[in-house]
């Protein structure tokens, strides 16, 4: 048995899903519906074959804690109750030690390092996840550790970060990488690479509120952000084609202590381990003014600054 598919069969297979959804949202619309739904909340199987392969340095140690009914395997350099640390979230399909390029220049700043791979990720147990769950555990992996001097977020891994911050637990400073900023955005991009028919969003949004109780008009993003007076900072690749660098951008014109940092050639996955935006990064970590202040108001329309 092959131990990964092939362009071809890869393409193969979209094309059956594609039709599958298409027939099947005429036959049995809430049927297909909910298959539609319950897969946008299923991680790729190749999240966890690459956090199996990746493999940790001397000083990690693995740890796990239980949160929201599963195990979150975690990922610890140095000592968080007595240093200051650094919480890493990883984004949609991937997994914590995709933050090992990070980890060497934050221990020599002095943070202790805290990963950790979602429910449905790399080691940790679960079959499905969602943003509400995605928060809820960054939320339970920062109580346990308590407050973070610094949170790094990949993705959906940002957008998490962000819904997180509340009186229970919340980061110092924040970078946030190519952060999604909106689910219905999300959903529209995901109908149109499966062909799922825009008459089932409602019945796609109702298997989303049955599963986690939130509805998706909680989860913009950008309405939680004018109460955060944490710095923050932005980072987003203009040509990113998985996350538009405007989501970015809409992070950085509501958020009243974020600036932006634009890169360029990067996309949505090198732009995490660009040597260049960890270096970035740590410099904001100590406090240096790193991108731009984006200036606006929240009547404006999106997109204009």
């Amino acid at each position: 048995m092959a131990t990964h598919a092939t362009p071809v069969s890869a393409r193969l297979r979209l094309g059956a899903l594609r039709a599958g959804f298409v027939l099947g949202g005429r036959l049995a619309p809430k049927q297909t519906a909910d298959r539609a739904a319950q897969l946008f909340a299923t991680p790729f199987a190749s999240s966890r074959r690459r956090a199996l392969a990746a493999q940790g340095d001397a000083g990690m140690r693995r740890e796990d804690l239980q949160a929201g009914g599963e195990t979150i395997a975690t990922y610890v350099w140095g000592d968080p109750a007595a240093q200051p640390y650094a919480l890493m979230a990883h984004g949609w399909s991937s997994f914590g030690l995709r933050f090992l390029p990070w980890v060497e220049g934050l221990r020599a700043q002095g943070y202790a390092v805290v990963a950790f791979d979602q429910p449905g990720h790399g080691r940790s147990s679960g079959k499905l996840c969602t943003l509400p769950e995605f928060t809820a555990t960054v939320r339970a992996v920062g109580c346990h550790y308590g407050e973070a001097a610094l949170a790094v977020g990949h993705s959906l891994g940002g957008a998490a970060l962000a819904l997180a911050q509340d009186e229970d637990w919340h980061a110092r400073r924040l970078v946030l990488v190519a952060p999604a900023a909106d689910m219905a955005d999300a959903a529209s991009r995901y109908f149109r690479l499966v062909r799922v028919g825009e008459h089932l969003r409602q019945a796609f949004y109702d298997w989303l509120l049955r599963r986690t109780g939130v509805r998706v008009e909680q989860l913009e993003v950008h309405r939680r952000l004018p109460a955060l007076g944490l710095p923050a900072l932005i980072v987003h690749d203009l040509e990113d084609p998985d996350v538009p660098w405007s989501e970015g951008e809409r992070y950085a014109r509501y958020w009243p202590g974020a600036r932006l940092l634009s890169t360029q050639g990067l996309g949505h996955r090198r732009v995490l381990s660009e040597p260049a935006v960890i270096a970035a990064s740590l410099a904001f970590a100590r406090g240096e003014a790193v991108g731009v202040r984006v200036i606006g108001t929240p009547n404006l329309p999106l997109g204009v600054a």
